[in-house]
């Protein structure tokens, strides 16, 4: 990983702004939205770690790496004025089978109501673009095997099947676009 650049700068640069608008979607940087922070805890808390036993403050503690100044990790949230509307993060690593991979597109969450919207894929896109302009040249995310197909529609390569307890995929998305088997 290359992320030599400072993640302010990129997500600050005239083509890349620090919010996103379209269509009443905007996407921002969690930095510049902390009034979203417990929100987003509390989403990827119930989503993934909330039934394994691990205490909301626990996801508090890690999601406060976001809010450093250093380019990864980082964490986006998609919003409509004051409504939260869903969150990404791209964090170094997010399998731990797979721990040579980083970093990671991880914890895509949409609200209900938001989803089908574009939305969870406009967050990814974004983690991705931003991920790419600090210099990464490779980025992963691992998803069950029934979501594969939908990152696939945007890019991702499938490089894995079947990994780890939950029998995870493993997908991949380069900059330049070669992945056509895995790295």
């Amino acid at each position: 990983m290359r992320a030599n650049r400072n993640r302010a700068s990129v997500i600050g640069h005239t083509s890349m702004p620090q919010c996103f608008s379209s269509s009443g979607l905007s996407i921002s940087d969690l930095r510049q939205r902390p009034e979203f922070f417990d929100i987003v805890a509390d989403r990827i808390w119930r989503a993934w770690w909330k039934e394994s036993g691990h205490p909301l403050g626990y996801i508090s503690d890690r999601l406060r790496e976001n809010i450093d100044a250093t380019p990864i990790p980082f964490a986006l949230v998609a919003h409509d004025g004051a409504t939260f509307l869903g969150t990404v993060s791209v964090i170094a690593s997010d399998l731990a089978e797979r721990p040579q991979f980083t970093p990671w597109v991880a914890a895509v969450w949409v609200e209900p109501p938001a989803r089908r919207r574009g939305v969870g894929a406009a967050l990814v896109e974004r983690a991705t673009r931003v991920g790419f302009a600090l210099g990464v040249g490779r980025l992963y995310l691992c998803t069950r095997p029934s979501r594969s197909d939908y990152y696939e529609r945007m890019g991702w390569t499938v490089i894995e099947r079947e990994i780890g307890p939950h029998q995870m995929s493993v997908l991949v998305r380069d900059e330049a676009g070669r992945i056509n088997s895995p790295p």
